[in-house]
């Protein structure tokens, strides 16, 4: 008589069936690690097509500038995936886009570098940015009237819709940046007083343009006639330009964390692992725009000529310092986002390193790293004064010492395959159609300044 054949409960099924999923999902992503959720639509803010469209064209329009030489777009452009492609961004004064740009030449020479590095401008409609600038010095605030901290404080005009809207209103006001030097033009005296003077001037030059006007009365509903147009007006639509131009949410990284396993090869999936796992780098680039907005001091090289405090009796930049003036937040810098990554050289606030090994090799050992800083790979215009100070911040043998000191990243050994694996995983952060933006830039602008 044949044995009877013993039949399992279904629930036991289930246990294995589940029992060799989770298996073969640990073969296969093992180390377990603990990845974001994937973006979607709620984590960005909304904007509108009409201020969007005027948002471009200011964001190309030279009008914003004191001498009319200057766009936000020649720092942060197009062709060179919203930023300039430069170590230190080539202000007022030069000539040019991105690497090609030069100093300027005789009384309109540039006198100055900008002091940091042109960020790029990836996902900044996300809602989780609530500060900006490389020290945060622009955040949102509710407990201030306006909405917001910036260096402006109660003079900021109330109205500003996000926080890139509030950090629209500042470049425009920076003589190295946009304005101009004292003397040179209404825009540049005007920033020689004080921030709040600047804005009415560039609101008179608005309201000038009969094609603006027409513009901003379709974009905004409470502007009826020129002199409704504020420059709270000009920043909404600056900043709702930049959040839809540029969101960077459909990379191969996006694709898997939305469930297509093979959008990663086993390199990148290497690469990935490390990254939110033993490599430690989601320790600060958590999320799944790999930051945690917080600021850290990691031993960065200061290129440049960084006096960012006017009253500092030497040449550096204490980045986070600047902002809340405690000595713990000396040389401290908020973590960027890294989407876009692989296309965004140079890399730091200053610019210092030119690629994406050699500042991944800084995170791992930052004292060795600045120790041994090889400058010839800085990305800078020749200047016949400059060039011979870009790096008297480093020579600073005491200054040195305190941003040593502070760096808060600890060594870690680290294989050359591991950093091939890293690398090939940021590049999986990039998102090709995101790169040119949009719309684009336009032919022309309502001012009839040229376009660059």
């Amino acid at each position: 008589m044949a044995p009877s054949v013993r039949v399992l409960p279904i629930w036991v099924l289930v246990l294995v069936c589940v029992t060799v999923w989770v298996t073969n999902l640990r073969a296969e992503d093992s180390p377990l690690i603990h990845l974001p959720a994937p973006l979607s639509d709620t984590d960005f803010h909304k904007t509108s097509e009409h201020v969007v469209k005027l948002g471009q064209l200011l964001f190309y329009d030279k009008i914003l500038s004191g001498n009319q030489n200057i766009a936000c777009s020649t720092c942060h452009h197009h062709t060179h995936a919203s930023a300039d492609g430069l170590s230190l961004p080539v202000g007022e004064g030069g000539v040019g886009l991105g690497p090609d740009r030069t100093v300027g030449s005789g009384e309109h020479m540039i006198e100055q570098r900008v002091p940091r590095n042109s960020p790029a401008l990836f996902n900044l409609g996300a809602k989780e940015f609530e500060a900006l600038f490389h020290d945060g010095r622009v955040s949102i605030d509710p407990g201030d009237p306006s909405g917001f901290d910036t260096p402006a404080e109660e003079d900021l005009p109330r109205g500003l819709k996000t926080v890139m809207a509030a950090q629209a209103m500042f470049p425009v006001t920076s003589d190295v940046e946009m304005a101009g030097e004292f003397g040179e033009n209404e825009v540049a005296n005007a920033a020689n007083r004080d921030f709040e003077y600047v804005w009415p001037v560039l609101e008179k030059r608005i309201q000038g343009i009969p094609e603006y006007v027409q513009l901003f009365s379709r974009a905004f509903p409470n502007i009826r006639k020129a002199t409704d147009i504020q420059m709270v007006h000009v920043a909404n639509a600056l900043a709702e330009f930049q959040m839809s131009e540029w969101r960077a949410d459909s990379s191969p990284f996006d694709a898997y964390l939305k469930g297509e396993r093979n959008a990663l090869s086993q390199i990148e999936l290497k690469g990935m692992k490390l990254f939110y796992g033993s490599a430690g780098c989601s320790n600060c680039h958590a999320g799944a725009l790999q930051t945690d907005h917080k600021f850290y001091a990691i031993a960065m090289p200061q290129i440049g000529y960084p006096l960012t405090r006017v009253f500092d009796p030497v040449v550096r930049d204490v980045g986070r310092m600047n902002e809340t003036d405690r000595l713990e937040d000396r040389y401290k810098f908020r973590t960027p986002s890294l989407r876009n990554i692989a296309q965004t050289a140079p890399y730091g606030h200053s610019g210092a390193y030119q690629t994406l090994r050699g500042v991944i090799e800084h995170h791992f050992d930052p004292i060795q790293a600045f120790k041994e800083y090889d400058k010839s790979q800085v990305v800078l215009p020749n200047h016949p004064h400059l060039s011979k100070i870009d790096f008297l911040a480093m020579d600073n043998t005491r200054e040195v010492s305190i941003l040593l000191n502070a760096n808060v990243l600890k060594r870690r050994d680290v294989s050359d395959e591991d950093v091939d694996t890293l690398i090939a995983f940021l590049q999986t952060l990039t998102d090709p159609k995101s790169l040119k933006g949009k719309l684009g830039a336009p032919k022309q602008v309502p001012s009839g300044l040229k376009v660059d």
